[in-house]
């Protein structure tokens, strides 16, 4: 948990940009696997644990705008849950750990909102990702499950928004920490991987990792020799002499700060010269890509710039044709390349996309495309000191996609469909990196981690042979 100030000064921040009203911050509630006393691990709600820092479940935050008072609500804990969980810290104490100086009985929260709704006041609440939460304001405020889902206050999604996306230097320390808790990750696939063993052997040595350094994995591992499926969570597959493993996953902190690190390698000691073409385009891409990084850059010029070397370098190996530049305005890389380069990152590994993608990663000035590929795009706007992103970039063989667009002759004046057929087995290549924004660039967080074909291929020598 960071200071008090820290917490006292966000809360204090936030009412400054709320004229009047009562802000609701709820916590998450444990989520039963599959009956009651077998839940999950439980995770705090993020912008919970901004405002508060509590990391414990059936709290919520009050706060009175115009009275400048907060409140937090909570049970204390009976002498039956202690024999089952052990002591538990006092509701008074831990609203003295966040800086919050009044405290009440949850069971008396419905009053509370009750008596402000009597009163005419205005509730602002964040979007609601959960069922019990949704229901729980259903009751309370009586309103229908669609009025609750639709009702989330905007001015509070967008004061939210506009602190959250700047991280403070700890901020940035904590992310640093995930980053380099990830590569330990990503080095310990690389090395452990042979032929012949399951994806799930890496899965399970990778997550142990992030466990051991004290948080869990920030996000469900995607660790396949199938890297062409974009979220592929199947971990069953065996590995292969002449196929790659991408590796797309990050540690989540202590603190719930998260790590989003990609890395492609193969599953022999080397690269075969097939896939060294294609994994030098996609690093070349990205290199490009944070090179140009700064603030006041749109991260959607980013995006076009990965695009047009990705479409370039695909041109070299007679895999496209005509004007890079023309396909990709066209959209044609897309075939290629049909995911975003990046977004924000923080407490979230999508960080706040629970408050509206286009709210965080948009602007009036930029907006959504709907031309594939780059509709996926969920960070466009410009950038700023201490935004936290990620930034990846990828090259992909799709055979469904590619039989489709071959069918159709979609973009066929700038894609070669007769030279794909080499590739229909390939899989996928990406390369991800998580930077901060700095006041003349950017800054790669975290301890460096293998990049460049010499550099994997080195840790990929380390590899021994079965015993």
């Amino acid at each position: 948990m960071f200071d008090i100030a820290t917490f006292t000064q966000r809360r204090k921040q936030l009412l400054e940009q709320l004229d009047s009203g009562l802000v609701l911050l709820l916590g998450n509630e444990e989520s039963p696997m599959n009956y009651k006393d077998n839940i999950y691990p439980f995770r705090q709600d993020s912008s919970f644990l901004y405002y508060a820092g509590l990391d414990r479940p059936h709290l919520a935050v009050l706060i009175d705008v115009e009275e400048a008072k907060t409140t937090l609500f909570g049970e204390e804990a009976s002498t039956e849950m202690v024999v089952w969980t052990g002591p538990q810290p006092s509701l008074e104490g831990q609203a003295a750990n966040a800086g919050i100086e009044n405290t009440a009985p949850y069971s008396t929260l419905e009053d509370h909102l009750k008596a402000a709704l009597e009163k005419g006041r205005l509730i602002h609440y964040l979007p609601l990702y959960r069922h019990d939460a949704i229901i729980k304001l259903h009751q309370w405020l009586g309103k229908s499950i669609e009025e609750i889902k639709t009702g989330a206050s905007l001015d509070l999604i967008k004061a939210v928004i506009s602190q959250r996306s700047i991280k403070s230097a700890a901020e940035q320390r904590e992310m640093a920490q995930a980053v380099t808790i990830s590569g330990a990750m990503h080095l310990a696939a690389m090395r452990a991987a042979r032929p012949g063993i399951r994806e799930a052997r890496l899965a399970g040595i990778v997550e142990g990792i992030a466990v051991a350094a004290g948080g869990r994995l920030s996000y469900p591992a995607i660790l396949t020799i199938h890297g062409q499926t974009l979220h592929n969570h199947f971990h069953g597959n065996k590995l292969a002499e002449g196929r790659l493993v991408l590796g797309d996953f990050g540690a989540e902190t202590g603190l719930h700060y998260a790590g989003d690190i990609t890395r492609t390698f193969p599953v022999a000691k080397t690269f075969n010269t097939q896939q060294k073409e294609i994994y030098q385009i996609v690093l070349g891409a990205l290199r490009a890509a944070l090179a140009a990084l700064k603030p006041g850059y749109r991260f959607l010029d980013a995006h076009l710039l990965a695009s047009r070397k990705i479409a370039e370098g695909l041109k070299e190996l007679g895999l496209m044709k005509g004007d890079p530049a023309e396909a990709v305005k066209a959209g044609a890389h897309a075939l290629f390349f049909p995911h975003g380069l990046g977004h924000m990152i923080g407490l979230d590994v999508h960080d706040m996309e629970n408050l509206g993608e286009d709210l965080v990663g948009y602007s009036e000035n930029v907006q959504r495309s709907e031309q594939f590929g780059l509709s996926a795009l969920r960070l466009a706007k410009a950038l700023q000191p201490g935004f936290t992103i990620t930034v990846e970039p990828g090259i992909y063989f799709i055979p469904e996609l590619i039989d489709q667009w071959k069918d159709e002759q979609q973009h066929s004046d700038f894609i070669n469909y007769d030279k794909l057929d080499d590739y229909l087995e390939f899989g996928g290549v990406r390369i991800e990196d998580n930077v901060t924004i700095t006041e003349d660039g950017y800054e790669i967080l975290g301890e460096p981690i293998p990049t460049t074909v010499e550099e994997v291929e080195s840790i990929r020598a380390e590899t021994g042979e079965k015993k």
